[in-house]
């Protein structure tokens, strides 16, 4: 079932996405040995962004696909698995 959490569209949106925060993580590790403090905040709080957008993509891929389909086949606990996902992103 987890294999169908993103199509393949989405999912190579996905790759895409962590490739380039991979890249900034990368470049954020290259300012702190050259000591460049301004930049290096301002390049973390992208990557936080990055991340958090990654996050919601990911959520709502899940949503439309393995929450709605346990919802339907009367799996109930989808909604309360849900909100401590939701919860743990949260923090």
């Amino acid at each position: 079932k987890e294999q169908n959490i993103v199509q393949k569209k989405e999912k190579k949106d996905l790759i895409t996405r962590l490739n380039r925060i991979e890249g900034q993580v990368r470049g954020i590790k290259n300012m702190v040995e050259e000591e460049a403090i301004g930049e290096i905040l301002n390049q973390v709080s992208a990557v936080q962004s990055a991340l958090n957008s990654f996050n919601k993509k990911l959520l709502a891929s899940h949503i439309h696909s393995c929450v709605v389909e346990d919802i339907r086949d009367g799996k109930d606990e989808a909604v309360d698995e849900l909100c401590e996902v939701i919860q743990k992103l949260m923090k």
